[in-house]
C-alpha cells in the first residue's frame, strides 16, 4: 500500500496543483483513464471546500490530502481542520445568517462530489472533517513476452 501525502496552504491557487497531483497518482495506481476527469473534478471540489472552510474560519493550518493506493482500489482523503456543526446545530462563533450561507455552499459541494464519485464517506466534527473518495483500479497490464 503506497500513500502520498500533500499539504498546502489554504489558498485557492493551490487547488489546481492538488488536482494535477491526484490525477497523476490515480493514473499510476491504475484508475481507468475514462474516470480521471471525475477524479480531478472531485478532488478540486473537495479541496475548494476545505480551502473555503479554512479561510472563512481563519484557520492557518494546511489542507491535507492523502492519496492511497491499495489492492484493487485507490482512495483520496481531503481533510480540513474547521469545526463543523452537528446536524441541526451551530458552530460557536457563527454569526446570524453566516451558518446558513456556509451550509448551503457546503451541501452544494458535497452534492457535486457525490454525483462524481460512487464511493464517498464524509466525516465531520468539532475539530475538523474529511471527505474520503474511492475508485476501483485495474491490475497493471501484462507486457507481451
Amino acid at each position: 500500500m503506497a500513500t502520498v501525502e500533500l499539504r498546502f496552504s489554504a489558498l485557492p491557487e493551490h487547488v489546481r496543483t492538488a488536482r494535477l497531483v491526484a490525477a497523476a497518482v490515480a493514473r499510476r495506481a491504475g484508475v481507468d483513464e475514462a474516470v480521471l476527469d471525475e477524479v480531478r473534478l472531485a478532488v478540486g471540489e473537495a479541496c475548494t471546500r476545505a480551502v473555503g472552510l479554512h479561510r472563512n474560519g481563519g484557520i492557518s493550518a494546511p489542507v491535507k490530502v492523502l492519496l492511497i493506493e491499495e489492492e484493487k482500489q485507490f482512495s483520496i482523503e481531503v481533510g480540513d481542520e474547521a469545526p463543523h456543526a452537528a446536524p441541526g446545530g451551530s458552530v460557536p462563533g457563527d454569526g446570524p445568517g453566516d451558518a446558513d450561507v456556509e451550509t448551503e455552499e457546503d451541501e452544494m459541494g458535497l452534492a457535486v462530489i457525490s454525483g462524481l464519485v460512487d464511493d464517498v464517506e464524509v466525516s465531520a466534527g468539532r475539530h475538523g472533517g474529511s471527505i474520503r473518495m474511492r475508485w476501483p483500479t485495474a491490475p497493471p497490464a501484462a507486457f507481451p513476452a
